[in-house]
């Protein structure tokens, strides 16, 4: 039998594959949802910059939503997840539910921060500045802040048992954030932001509301952006919960090596 030694001891443990074994069809399955994801995501690109149309107030600017609106789509798909993986960790006490907790918000944030660098980009030519006080824009950085202090809040809790418990009642909290983003322009008529998909309850009227419904080839485009932005997420935390599986049976060998040498 293979064995792993430890240095300086004739200690030895069986060796274990550090990655975690799948089945078969699980493992093409991911394979082929990335393959599409990454092909489709020309089809996206070539949709945004050649095939909608130029819009006639904001003109080139606006091809910048593609990307704004669908990548916080997409986030907020990942965060979704952190809130199934946190209530399933709560009734099963599972560590696979708080590794695809973490996974999920580390692909999320980011998702988010796309959301965010495209938003200021559209509104300095538009709104003549980088960032104003806005309840929408404001919102939304406090969702970001509270994401990134979900993972602070990981890495200041040692105890896995503890930690695990706090995050996803803390991820599941969080998702309130998300839903306040998505309705505050709809609700609230103090806000410049524009409601891109579906008109403004507050404010029908509101200057540089636009629908994606006034051009087919706009409502397309919008569509598989943000279908791609969405499985985007699902492939991309797929492959993050697959590289923490492998970090948590490497710890999990580490600590019996360490336990049989004490």
């Amino acid at each position: 039998m293979a064995t792993i030694r430890a240095t300086g001891d004739a200690l030895s443990a069986p060796a274990q594959p550090l990655a975690a074994e799948y089945p078969v069809w699980r493992t093409r399955l991911l394979f082929g949802l990335s393959v599409v994801t990454f092909l489709s995501m020309f089809v996206m690109l070539y949709m945004a910059f050649f095939y909608a149309g130029t819009d006639a107030v904001q003109g080139h600017v606006q091809r910048l939503f593609y990307v704004h609106v669908s990548s916080y789509a997409g986030g907020s798909v990942a965060f979704f997840i952190t809130v199934i993986a946190g209530a399933a960790y709560l009734f099963t006490h599972n560590a696979k539910w708080d590794r695809l907790a973490v996974s999920s918000v580390e692909i999320g944030l980011p998702l988010m921060t796309v959301c965010l660098v495209t938003g200021s980009a559209w509104a300095r030519p538009i709104w003549n500045t980088w960032w104003t006080a806005d309840p929408r824009l404001n919102s939304m950085a406090v969702m970001w802040l509270m994401y990134a202090a979900y993972l602070t809040l990981r890495g200041a809790i040692e105890d896995p048992d503890r930690r695990a418990r706090f995050a996803a009642v803390y991820g599941i909290i969080a998702f309130a954030s998300v839903i306040y983003v998505f309705l505050i322009p709809r609700v609230r008529d103090d806000t410049l932001h524009p409601v891109v998909i579906g008109p403004s309850v507050a404010n029908p009227t509101a200057q540089g509301e636009f629908e994606v419904r006034t051009d087919p080839r706009i409502g397309a485009t919008m569509g598989v952006a943000m279908v791609w932005w969405c499985m985007a997420a699902v492939v991309l935390t797929w492959h993050r919960v697959r590289l923490e599986n492998t970090a948590a049976r490497l710890q999990a060998l580490k600590a019996r090596l360490l336990a049989k040498q004490g």
